[in-house]
């Protein structure tokens, strides 16, 4: 063989390229296989949908790492789904433990105003049963089932053709359901169920994620002992409310201390631990009396603090008058065993005549508080107005029978 002479070697690889070896070395060409084509080919369309797919995780994903906003993350993994499935009518309901009932937290499409508001026992309806049995429940078409065929002839008004209803779970609890009306059904198949409830799992997280955050606020800015807000959040709010208020100090709002008298005296005959359960017990009679428009606060030992959003100095008087009767009237730890009358002493300020800052507002209800309290006790100071000074009642704090168990 001539020294010249090309010694031609060729290695197929899995029908993709020929290689060529010769004097000058590897080289190859590429050819492909018919059947690698087709293959590619379908793998490239199932690509493209897994893609889609993996843009919405990504999205949700990113939404629940940027966002605290519970309604904003639920919104987008809605949107989400409604994009892919074009119901006509999308809803996201939440249970409510307490009542045993779901509500519409969420609602888009037609009639969607007419929900708000409204309330589904659990087991009753699609949503109902899909929240008590934690099943989700795909019908195509309600008119080929018996029972949905029968619950759409008793509710014309739904308009219902199709059903897609997927519980939010954690763990063995629902949260919520996710309900998708007259959807593009022909979608449904079981890689877009997966699809949706992956989606719900999402969703699970940001239920479980702002109820976290939601528990973790409240114990910061909440007093262990009576279940009222902390000192902490007293001047937060104060700042707030002065805030609201503006330059023009156009918005009043009372503020009121008062000071639980001889409560030495609980401690010393009862122990500590009856002084703990009076302060939580007084905690929830204040609560009471002022309503959810008010805020109340443990400022420190014995010491309490109302906050009266609104309220001018007469109407704030009248509040505080109020809560003063009701301590007087109560009787404390009777469930214990333990009968006891208490009597306090309080002083009144409101914004903006009695101080124009937190400090200020503070120090005034604060002094006024004490005024009482050096002198008859079980009465009410006003800033800037003449104290009318009452007969008080004893307090009883006679050991009973002590049954803390």
């Amino acid at each position: 063989m001539p020294a010249n002479a090309r010694l031609i070697t060729s290695v197929q690889l899995w029908g993709i390229r020929r290689f060529q070896v010769g004097a000058n070395g590897l080289s190859y060409t590429r050819r492909e296989n018919p059947d690698v084509k087709q293959h590619k080919r379908q793998f490239e369309v199932i690509e493209s949908r897994q893609m889609d797919h993996l843009r919405v995780f990504h999205d949700v994903a990113r939404t629940l790492t940027t966002a605290l906003d519970l309604e904003l993350i639920l919104r987008a993994i809605m949107d989400k789904m409604a994009n892919f499935f074009g119901p006509e009518r999308w809803s996201l309901l939440m249970v409510d433990d307490a009542k045993q009932e779901l509500y519409y937290a969420i609602a888009i499409g037609e009639s969607s105003e007419s929900l708000k508001g409204l309330s589904i026992p659990l087991g009753q309806g699609v949503a109902g049963w899909v929240a008590a049995t934690g099943n989700p429940l795909v019908v195509p078409n309600v008119s080929l089932d018996p029972h949905w065929s029968s619950f759409a002839r008793r509710h014309p008004d739904l308009h219902i053709h199709s059903i897609a209803c997927l519980p939010i779970r954690s763990g063995e609890k629902t949260l919520g359901v996710i309900q998708l009306l007259n959807s593009q059904m022909d979608l449904l198949n079981e890689y877009s169920i997966s699809f949706l409830r992956i989606l719900c799992d999402y969703a699970a997280i940001a239920i479980q994620n702002a109820r976290s955050v939601k528990l973790i606020h409240e114990l910061s800015i909440t007093d262990d002992c009576t279940g009222l807000f902390n000192s902490r959040h007293l001047y937060t709010l104060l700042e707030e409310e002065i805030q609201r208020a503006g330059e023009a100090r156009s918005k009043p709002f009372g503020l009121l201390f008062f000071d639980l008298d001889r409560f030495k005296n609980v401690n010393d005959v009862h122990g500590h631990l009856v002084g703990s359960r009076l302060l939580r017990d007084v905690g929830d009679v204040v609560r009471d009396v002022i309503g959810p428009d008010n805020f109340g606060f443990r400022y420190g030992g014995d010491e309490f603090v109302v906050l009266m959003p609104g309220l001018d100095k007469g109407s704030a008087a009248t509040l505080t008058h109020h809560i003063r009767n009701t301590l007087r009237e109560h009787r404390f730890l009777t469930r214990e065993g333990v009968e006891l009358r208490i009597t306090a002493s309080f002083g009144l300020a409101t914004f903006p005549e009695d101080g124009d800052s937190v400090h200020a507002m503070l120090r005034s209800s604060d002094s006024t508080m004490y005024e009482v309290k050096n002198s008859t006790r079980d009465e009410v100071a006003i800033m800037g107005r003449p104290r009318l000074v009452t007969s008080s009642k004893p307090v009883l704090s006679e050991r009973r029978v002590v049954n803390l168990s």
